[in-house]
């Protein structure tokens, strides 16, 4: 390795390092404060208004996407545009969430004069606790004294860091408190790899008449017939009281050519197949059919009344963006 090499690393190494141990310490500094931040975005039966300057405002607009999505409402205010008009988004009910590493960017006064004004609770993040943000805050969260990552010590690097682990802090705490699930979580991210893992076999299995089913007497005749009709490759048996008992293939139909067409359903089935519930997600329906080799799997309700709902495809799953 070139002794630039050696030296662009070092550098990314120590970066990281200073980061690192910047937010060991605001961990170790959480304290009574944080708990009242959490207790008041609780009482709060409006939305979090999160705002910032700068990369404070980046890291705000972060943190507004990540409450939003995580069963906590929020939006993100620009400082800037508060003053021409937005302040109209800040209403009664509402919890203010201000960043700004100093506690004294001019461009959040409106902001912060709004909310004493229409006694809209206020949380302030800045690393001063006498500065004009903190001394207005209703809860103060002071960020610890930490080096910043640059050589000049002036870049805001760890500082923001920090501001954006403890938005997350924030936004844990409270999913936790409100018992957010992962299909809750879904409901907030259909779209994308997130939605696609999320998926439950429910949503993209095959239903009524496109499922290819019939009966232990059914002849093969119309086994195979309705084998070609749906396209699907496999027909499930179902016996009087229309449970999935057997499942025919095209393995089977190869072990019984012999006489086939002179045999029934019944005759050739395999019995028991493998099934999925409709509540599974898409990723436990392709783990089952990539480790059994088979292209679908009927979906049966195992709390329910037990018979078939649908039939899911592994053609179904890869377009879902399922792999």
């Amino acid at each position: 390795m070139s002794a630039r090499a050696d030296t662009v690393l070092a550098t990314a190494r120590r970066t990281i390092r200073t980061e690192a141990e910047a937010l060991a310490i605001l961990g170790d500094s959480l304290g009574e404060s944080f708990v009242a931040a959490v207790d008041l975005i609780l009482e709060a039966r409006g939305r979090i208004i999160v705002s910032g300057m700068g990369k404070s405002g980046h890291i705000a607009r972060k943190l507004a996407a990540t409450f939003a999505s995580t069963g906590t409402p929020a939006h993100y205010v620009h400082p800037a545009e508060a003053s021409h008009g937005d302040l109209g988004m800040m209403t009664r009910g509402d919890v203010v969430l201000v960043l700004s590493n100093s506690g004294e960017t001019p461009e959040l006064a409106d902001i912060i004069a709004h909310s004493r004004r229409f006694r809209i609770p206020l949380i302030g993040v800045a690393s001063r606790p006498d500065s004009a943000l903190m001394r207005q805050a209703d809860v103060g969260i002071v960020l610890p004294e930490a080096a910043e990552a640059c050589t000049t010590g002036v870049v805001p690097t760890s500082s923001t860091t920090m501001m954006l682990a403890l938005g997350d802090a924030l936004a844990v705490v409270l999913m936790d408190h409100r018992q957010f699930t992962a299909e809750m979580f879904r409901d907030f991210h259909p779209g994308g790899k997130l939605g696609a893992r999320l998926t439950k076999v429910g949503d993209l299995m095959h239903r009524d008449a496109k499922l290819p089913t019939g009966s232990l007497a059914t002849p093969m005749s119309e086994v195979l017939l309705t084998i070609s009709q749906k396209g699907f490759g496999v027909l499930g048996v179902l016996d009087e009281s229309h449970h999935l008992t057997g499942i025919i293939t095209d393995g089977d139909l190869r072990r019984h050519m012999d006489g086939l067409l002179e045999r029934t359903a019944g005759d050739v089935m395999t019995a028991a197949p493998q099934t999925i519930g409709p509540d599974a997600l898409a990723e436990e329906a392709v783990a089952i059919m990539n480790e059994r080799k088979i292209t679908c799997l009927f979906v049966v309700d195992p709390e329910g009344s037990g018979q078939v709902a649908g039939l899911i495809h592994i053609h179904d799953c890869l377009r879902a963006g399922v792999v």
